[in-house]
């Protein structure tokens, strides 16, 4: 049975709630549109037990079953809707009414639905919600005026709960909630076209004019109360949930769309403005979105990460939406933030270091892949992976003499497949020379085989499957194709066992395929997760990378930073903080081992600035 516990204290007058406070919830709620001018007739509701009991079960982000109550939700929406309408309300199974209700509406569950879609981006999952009603309106003697049926199809991105797990949806209630908004819009304007068309209290001219008028929150309302069909909310989000904008964090523009109205719209798109530096962090600042039915609501989101190296600054951004077919467009909604330098200190890793003149090395190449989203909701994210990537790529511009046409940054949806294979095809094979050094910075995900062989993960890939992985030995023989003088590889990320082979005997990872030519400096050893650092927004590898290139592993103070100085420095730091700071034991390696007769041992990275030559490769 539905808690009628809630709804006993909903007897509704004009006057407002008698005997209780009005029902708030915990999440934010959208609030009930306005209804139109108020008619005169007092209403029960009843509402159908298969329509208030209604649940439905879904899987969240870890696989576990939930049942999700939306009968009640949505029931209770619609009871505080006729309240907005009707001069009293009562219903049946709660307090019995102190005002005879004149009508009754009875509310039937025909069809519902509950789907959440596997395809999605970073940490939102598309959810549809589908219902069906039939409303059925009789007179106070309980002769039948007339029938309807609504219905409404509900879709919107459920957000992970920002927890450690990421299992469950934070905003799956609210989602249930606007779900109700939408029926309960539906609900309204038949009430009005059926109580006008039997004589209502009401005369029927205003009925029909609260029914062509669009029905919408007050907030949305134009002068001399003409309102627009097409709505929206837009939300700003941050990576953490904390709403401190931090430099180096991913952020979201999360824009809620409804056609309040009862016409489709056609060509709604969704355009941001506003300050500069936040809008070229975007990959596009307008979005298609296409058609809206009447009473459909959808939502799209605009993702973003902060400049890495920023000062305190207030930013704005304007959120405008437009649509062939509404009579008035919704008005633009601004969102402010204030973006903070994110903890940095002025000698951090993160003040990337200054060019040392006159040093380049023409023939040196960086392809830099970051991946910390998937596509595939399944895949673990790793929270510094892009903002990695992006780091090393402007240390070996600044400090490594790499012209900026030699390197290629790839991040997050930009390091696709085929992203990689036009890199290593095309772009890289037309400039290649038989002096060239080429180095390959990956951080993300790679899933192991049974028998040790290696698969990078790319952002549209999937760790189940090697269809959809990225062979290192694919990488390494378009590399060894080429004949560069030297090819490195540098992996700083996650290693997990490919699909159903999570449970069977495998052999170690095999990182140096046979014949190989490339020297591989990997940031952990074995099956794992290489550790982040929190403190420094850097994955534990990385972050002494760069401390590394910029001068810390110089021991023979030359002022250049060789490669072989840079593994040593690598395989003493990592241990040392992973077991001092993080309580774990992290162990870079390079594979094959090098030492100081290698050719490879004295491989010129960078070169600090107050060392001052024209060597290069």
């Amino acid at each position: 049975m539905m808690q009628w516990t809630i709804l006993s204290c909903l007897l509704i007058t004009a006057a407002g709630l008698w005997g209780c406070d009005k029902l708030t919830s915990a999440f934010h709620r959208t609030p009930l549109p306005d209804m139109g001018p108020r008619l005169t007739d007092s209403v029960r509701l009843t509402f159908d037990p298969a329509f208030s009991n209604l649940t439905m079960q879904y899987i969240d982000g870890c696989n576990s079953p939930h049942e999700l109550n939306v009968g009640e939700e949505v029931a209770s929406t619609m009871i505080d809707a006729t309240s907005q309408t009707f001069a009293a309300v009562s219903v049946t199974g709660g307090t019995a009414p102190q005002v005879q209700p004149d009508k009754e509406i009875v509310v039937t569950l025909q069809r519902s639905g509950l789907k959440l879609w596997a395809d999605n981006v970073y940490d939102r999952v598309p959810a549809d919600l589908t219902l069906e009603t039939l409303l059925t309106f009789k007179d106070a003697a309980g002769k039948e005026l007339g029938r309807q049926t609504i219905s409404i199809a509900h879709n919107q991105r459920l957000i992970l709960e920002p927890t450690q797990r990421r299992c469950d949806y934070g905003n799956i209630r609210e989602f249930v909630h606007d779900a109700g908004i939408a029926l309960s819009t539906q609900f309204i304007r038949a009430a009005r076209t059926q109580l006008a068309a039997t004589g209502s209290s009401t005369p029927a001219s205003m009925a029909t004019e609260a029914l062509t008028q669009p029905v919408l929150p007050a907030s949305t309302m134009q002068t001399k109360g003409a309102l627009s069909a097409l709505t929206f909310k837009a939300t700003l989000l941050d990576e953490n949930s904390n709403l401190v904008f931090e430099g180096g964090e991913r952020i979201r523009v999360r824009i809620d769309l409804m056609n309040g109205g009862d016409q489709d719209l056609q060509a709604v798109t969704a355009t941001l403005t506003g300050t500069a530096l936040l809008l070229t962090q975007f990959p596009s600042t307008s979005l298609a979105i296409g058609g809206l039915q009447a009473s459909q609501s959808r939502s799209i989101e605009f993702a973003a990460t902060l400049p890495q190296s920023v000062q305190q600054q207030q930013a704005e951004i304007h959120v405008a939406v437009s649509g062939s077919g509404a009579r008035i467009q919704p008005p633009q909604q601004t969102l402010t933030l204030l973006i903070h330098p994110g903890g940095i200190r002025a000698d951090d890793v993160d003040e990337i270091p200054s060019i040392a003149a006159g040093f380049r090395q023409p023939h040196s190449y960086l392809i830099s892949i970051g991946i910390g989203s998937y596509r595939d909701q399944h895949i673990p994210s790793r929270k510094f992976a892009s903002i990695d990537a992006a780091t090393v790529s402007s240390y070996f511009q600044s400090l490594g003499g790499f012209p900026a046409s030699n390197v290629q940054l790839l991040q997050d949806w930009k390091a696709t497949s085929s992203d990689i294979d036009e890199v290593l095809l095309d772009w890289l094979p037309s400039r290649i020379t038989k002096n060239a050094v080429v180095i390959v910075y990956f951080a993300g995900l790679a899933s192991v085989s049974s028998t040790g062989e290696i698969f990078l993960v790319p952002y549209d890939g999937t760790a189940t499957t090697a269809s959809r992985s990225y062979p290192l030995k694919d990488l390494e023989a378009a590399l060894s194709r080429l004949k560069p003088k030297q090819t490195v590889f540098l992996f700083d990320g996650v290693v997990v066992r490919r699909g159903a082979e999570n449970k069977t005997k495998t052999a170690p990872p095999q990182w140096n395929p046979t014949e190989s030519s490339t020297l591989h400096i990997i940031g952990s050893s074995g099956i794992g997760r290489g550790l982040e650092d929190d403190q420094h927004r850097h994955g534990l590898f990385t972050y002494y990378l760069l401390r590394a290139l910029r001068g810390e592993a110089d021991t023979n103070r030359d002022g250049d930073v060789m490669l072989g100085e840079t593994v040593a420095y690598l395989s003493q730091k990592v241990r040392w903080a992973s077991k001092t700071h993080l309580g774990q034991e992290q162990r870079p390696f390079a594979v094959p081992a090098i030492s100081p007769t290698d050719s490879s041992f004295t491989l010129l990275l960078t070169r600090l600035p107050a060392i001052q030559s024209t060597d290069a490769h």
